[in-house]
């Protein structure tokens, strides 16, 4: 993501470079707390870069908060992740995965694990594309959510606006270039399920979807 804009004329070169020597560092890892951390420095900075790619003010970026969201781009990011973890969860009803069991995600005492796991890779391609295409269009503006809770939220409309802007992002197409066909972003969703399946029923290795685009 951070490649795709960079190369749209808003200079991230110093965001990249951080998280590519993170993603370095992870190769020399002893234990999952430290690679926790190496993902959470990774994340924290690529939210960081949102207040560069995103052209109006209002929408400035601190850090991430969540349960209640303290600002407007947090309000934004937990809604629409909740939208796409409901979205994931669907599509792992078409397969024979268990969405309760999770492999990056604990499993511990949430319902469901896997419909995370399979979000987390979709989320900056999916999610984030649709708030920065509704910002930056002012789609969704500075009036379109209410303090609630201790925190902020989205008025109804400005959800509605969201669910239509994201079903739309979910159904157009772009050229695979692996599989050399067009495919939606819904279908790739589901491709990555099979290929988990795969994985589980066949032994072939399981390596995540990244975009080249």
């Amino acid at each position: 993501m951070l490649r795709y804009y960079n190369s749209r004329d808003i200079d991230l070169t110093d965001y990249i470079e951080t998280i590519v020597k993170y993603l370095e560092d992870t190769n020399s890892c002893d234990n999952v707390e430290q690679l926790m951390a190496y993902e959470g420095n990774s994340r924290d900075l690529y939210y960081s870069a949102f207040s560069k790619i995103l052209k109006n003010p209002e929408f400035s970026f601190t850090i991430r908060t969540r349960r209640p969201p303290k600002d407007k781009i947090n309000a934004l990011i937990s809604f629409g992740n909740a939208v796409l973890y409901t979205v994931v969860l669907g599509e792992i009803y078409n397969t024979f995965l268990d969405p309760r069991i999770g492999f990056v995600h604990t499993t511990n005492n949430r319902r469901f694990s896997l419909n995370l796991d399979i979000a987390d890779i979709f989320k900056p391609i999916i999610v984030d594309r649709v708030i920065f295409t509704l910002i930056n269009k002012k789609i969704i503006t500075e009036k379109d959510f209410i303090n609630e809770l201790c925190g902020i939220i989205l008025k109804d409309n400005a959800k509605k606006a969201f669910i239509q802007e994201l079903n739309t992002k979910l159904e157009s197409v772009i050229h695979h270039p692996k599989l050399n066909c067009d495919i939606s972003y819904k279908r790739l969703i589901r491709l990555e399920l099979y290929k988990l399946q795969k994985h589980f029923t066949e032994g072939v290795a399981y390596e995540g979807f990244i975009a080249k685009w």
